[in-house]
């Protein structure tokens, strides 16, 4: 690009999508109104250099920092790292095809050489001149704060149409006002804010500025009622609508006839379409890559019961820990009436519970033990043996419960435009049907379950002293088998699944050999392709390691296939180093595991279970989804590629009265949170993100790590109120109650269960009506959205584990009250650490 056009970058940038379109010159202009005509032609000019075909190869290998492999594009090959092949099929979206625009973008990615070699001149040059000139980054992690399902249906078309009116008020006082849109039904006009109107008040509006070209009634004024009243800088906005007992059909059809022969003229208000596809697309992102699990609680006369559960990719592996050795989910254990009206008796904000739970294995029967941080509390002799005792097996699990209200009515999502466009629209429209409403009508809450369990709170509790004689009496911790939880039916949400296969529920005995040593275990689930086996040991191996395995009871049940020493590599390794991720290898000698898994799930196709594809009630699972994303209780994050770097994107939660919350709206404006206590601490970037994003792949549960925050809102920056480090950054356990000591003295303590992953492609298969509507009226605004939000590249939660954290420090349960206190008025006076721990 020339020197000439060099500042333009941004408009040739926008001005992409729309190269091939008829629009384009109209575009063009309007979006470069501004820049003389001159240059316009220099900006059109580069636009068609950069469209035109290109045939040259690209061969990276030497040039950037990344890893380069060979990508075929239409039979040709190249050599691209993973930075590049992203850019390269994004850029071929924008172009339609393979362009020098692509090539160029290909060959000056961030992480090229010569790009950062001319980056690092440009740095150190500013440096030299401006040597005393701080970085601002009092901005740089800020995000809009959504809210999923946060969008209006429009029951007709609006058209951005501005016109002079004259409102009469009921005392027959002139207001004057300009429309900002108009409907049949419905008028949203600016006015003086010298004039008080309210929400609820009659008018009678002549419409003068059509007066003069349209032969209206000048002496009979149009009966509108005020919906709302917005206040703006300079003005006010009142929304209004037809008052429909003052009826006037020939107005009504005057109306109809001029916004339907001017709506390709002043164009369709398409705000809340635009929100309803942003909003869609990140609850899109978020659904199948939450870790926690949504189970959807009855209520009939005052008594509670677990019904259904959500599932994706990401939690489907949780949900299996709670099966037993016959298949029969058992996570009703978790939510005992008992712990659910405790929960509910709880401050609003502060409805939950910490549960630790483990299980043990006799005679091939599962064994489940929970206790929540009450149950053990109200029997202090046996707390330090269950917590001691439970966190050294390899089922050890904290789980954190927040409970929230819900109604069934929250299962109807409709698009964000009307009936009337056309009979999809109006079908995709309807509301849930009766039988699928009946199986939600008693549906009153949410309890999300989130597994916050990790090592170095695991070894933190290990430290508690077991005597073996005593471990009969955490019997009572036990739940009979005798006794069996309500059935919980886990249903899925239908997305774009990036599993090639079912994976079928299957728990049987594996021999593992690595080399000459052989290791025990169980399998957890498999597919054709695959297994997930949990080791009765932990084993230290890395990725891509190639492996045996042996099967000796599915051996007794076939002659026909030989299920010993039967190749798989390891494609993932969890955290603890006792599960594994295994892909079988097949090759034209070796087809004997894909072939008896083929036979096996032929054979026992009714008995394997998997997570519910069929549903017994169409359309529950979506259902169930709508209505959890109505309710988020957490926070849910996303990043964005820039450069090399990753960054804030957008935040969504449903909750605004608690810590987190809080702590991310420090000092900033309305609408958005700052993430800048997950990005770096007052002194250093924090690498968590740059290494979790590098590592992982769409496919992969999101990676969790444990933040210490210390809060100071007393404080005049960002940087000075908000310190914050990762759990395993501390040298020791001390360190790390020095630092909690410590942020309770100056204000507050905040612990967070941070969880990232790399996000997968969008579906807008779900939002094709929609994009396609915008598409008439605004196709550059479209692609400039769908582009934008292509660019999504990762997305994770933050959960709230305070409370947990100083239990597990030991502070009273007096300082932990006093810690969900707001700041500033919140302090805690300077008292020893000692002081603050338990004696």
């Amino acid at each position: 690009m020339s020197q000439d056009i060099d500042q333009y970058a941004n408009i040739i940038e926008q001005l992409k999508p729309m190269i091939h379109e008829p629009e384009f010159n109209q575009v063009l202009n309007q979006v470069a109104s501004a820049i003389p005509k001159e240059k316009r032609f220099l900006i059109k000019m580069e636009l068609m250099r950069l469209a035109r075909p290109c045939t040259r190869l690209i061969d990276l290998r030497g040039l950037v920092s990344g890893k380069c492999r060979s990508f075929e594009h239409l039979n040709k090959h190249h050599y691209l790292d993973d930075i590049a092949i992203e850019t390269f099929e994004r850029q071929v979206r924008i172009f339609g095809e393979y362009t020098i625009g692509v090539y160029e973008a290909v060959t000056n990615t961030e992480n090229n050489y010569r790009v950062m070699h001319k980056k690092d001149q440009e740095q150190a040059k500013n440096e030299k001149n401006n040597p005393h000139k701080e970085t601002d980054t009092s901005k740089t992690y800020r995000a809009p704060l959504l809210k999923f399902g946060n969008f209006a249906q429009r029951d007709e078309e609006r058209m951005n149409f501005s016109v002079s009116i004259e409102m009469f008020t009921s005392q027959n006082k002139s207001v004057q006002a300009t429309t900002i849109d108009i409907s049949v039904n419905g008028l949203k006009v600016k006015t003086s804010k010298e004039h008080l109107l309210k929400e609820g008040e009659r008018l009678s509006i002549q419409f003068r500025g059509l007066e003069k070209e349209y032969s209206l009634d000048k002496r009979q004024g149009i009966a509108y009622v005020i919906k709302n009243v917005e206040s703006a800088r300079h003005d006010q906005r009142i929304n209004l609508i037809r008052q429909l007992d003052i009826p006037n059909p020939v107005f009504d059809k005057f109306f109809e006839h001029f916004i339907h022969g001017n709506k390709r003229r002043y164009k369709v208000n398409l705000d809340n379409t635009f929100t309803a596809i942003q909003n869609k697309t990140y609850e899109q992102y978020y659904i199948p890559n939450f870790a926690s699990i949504p189970v959807f609680i009855d209520c009939v006369d005052g008594e509670y019961t677990p019904r259904y559960a959500l599932a994706n990719d990401c939690n489907r592996e949780e949900i299996q820990y709670w099966a037993n050795e016959i298949q029969d989910l058992k996570i009703g254990y978790l939510l005992t009436e008992d712990r659910i009206k405790h929960a509910l008796s709880l401050n609003k904000g502060q409805q939950e519970l910490f549960i630790y739970v483990f299980n043990h294995i006799n005679d091939g029967k599962i064994y489940f033990y929970s206790a929540t941080h009450h149950e053990l509390d109200k029997r202090p002799a046996l707390k330090n043996l269950f917590l001691g005792f439970g966190s050294r097996k390899v089922s050890w699990r904290i789980y954190k419960l927040q409970l929230t209200d819900m109604v069934p009515t929250q299962s109807y999502r409709p698009l964000s435009i009307s009936n009337s466009i056309n009979d999809n629209v109006k079908k995709q429209n309807q509301k849930p049907s009766p039988r699928l409403m009946s199986r939600l009508k008693n549906l009153s809450y949410i309890a999300v379950l989130t597994n916050v369990t990790d090592d170095i709170s695991t070894e933190h509790y290990q430290k508690h002293s077991v005597k073996r004689e005593q471990l009969a009496k955490l019997k009572i911790f036990g739940h009979p088998r005798n006794k069996p939880p309500a059935v919980v039916t886990v249903y899925r949400f239908k997305y774009f699944n990036q599993r090639r296969e079912t994976r079928f529920l299957l728990r049987t005995s594996v021999k593992v050999k690595v080399e000459n040593n052989v290791f025990e275990g169980n399998t957890e689930d498999f597919s054709t392709l695959g297994l997930r086996v949990e080791l009765n040991a932990p084993l230290s191996i890395s990725k891509e390691t190639q492996i045996s395995l042996t099967f000796p009871q599915l051996q007794k049940v076939t002659n026909k296939f030989t299920l010993s020493d039967l190749p798989y590599v390891i494609r993932n390794v969890s955290k603890d180093r006792y599960v594994l991720h295994l892909q079988n290898v097949v090759t034209d000698e070796n087809k004997t595991a894909k072939r008896f898994f083929e036979a096996l799930i032929k054979s026992n196709r009714s008995k394997l279970k998997s997570f519910r594809d069929e549903e017994e009630v169409p359309g529950i699972g979506e259902a169930l989804r709508n209505i959890y994303t109505e309710n988020i209780v957490n926070t849910a994050f996303f990043l964005s590629k820039d450069a090399s770097n990753y960054i804030a994107d957008a935040a969504a939660t449903g909750v605004t009265n608690n810590r987190i919350y809080n702590l991310l709206t420090f000092q900033t404006e309305p609408d958005m949170v700052d993430l800048y206590p997950i990005f770096r601490s007052n002194k250093s970037q924090h690498e968590f993100i740059t290494h979790t994003m590098k590592t992982k792949r769409p496919s992969d549960k999101p990676d969790m790590r444990e933040l210490f925050v210390a809060f100071d809102p007393s404080q005049e920056t960002t940087k000075e109120a908000i310190e914050s480090a990762f759990s395993e950054q501390f040298t020791s356990t001390e360190h790390r109650r020095e630092f909690i000591a410590q942020a309770l003295q100056k204000g507050q303590f905040i612990a967070i269960k941070v969880f990232l992953g790399p996000t997968g492609r969008p579906d807008f298969e779900t939002m094709q009506a929609e994009l396609q509507y915008v598409g008439i009226y605004a196709l550059h605004k479209a692609k400039a959205l769908e582009d934008q939000l292509w660019n999504v590249s990762g997305t994770g939660d933050l959960v709230d584990v305070t409370d947990e954290v100083l239990r597990r420090f030991e502070f009273t349960e007096s300082v932990i009250l006093i810690n969900h206190k707001t700041p500033p008025t919140h302090k805690i006076k300077q008292v020893g650490i000692e002081q603050l721990l338990k004696t």
